[in-house]
């Protein structure tokens, strides 16, 4: 569940319904850590979405990408690794969700 997760947002909601019934430690954290992810990915896409620029716009894929790769590697790894920066608060604000 922790690295189905990861595979974009519908990937997430499938992980969360998974996760309902028999909670899983590890799966819950890795949810909750995707599910921050794919919405600041929302957030970024919105607004950067006014941008024409490449220059502007690909730092925050770039960065958007290495905290997925982050987040994914620690999964299939099996660790419950924060996403840096933001991963602690990502457990505070949907504690009650997964």
């Amino acid at each position: 569940m922790a690295f189905v997760a990861y595979l974009t947002f519908v990937g997430t909601l499938i992980a969360w319904s998974m996760n309902t019934d028999a909670r899983n430690k590890f799966a819950s954290f890795h949810i909750r850590q995707a599910l921050g992810l794919d919405l600041l990915w929302l957030l970024f896409a919105f607004l950067i979405s006014g941008f024409d620029r490449w220059y502007i716009s690909f730092p925050f894929w770039i960065i958007l990408g290495v905290l997925w790769g982050f987040g994914f590697v620690g999964a299939l790894q099996g660790k419950l690794s924060y996403i840096p920066f933001l991963g602690n608060y990502f457990q505070k604000w949907f504690k009650k969700l997964a």
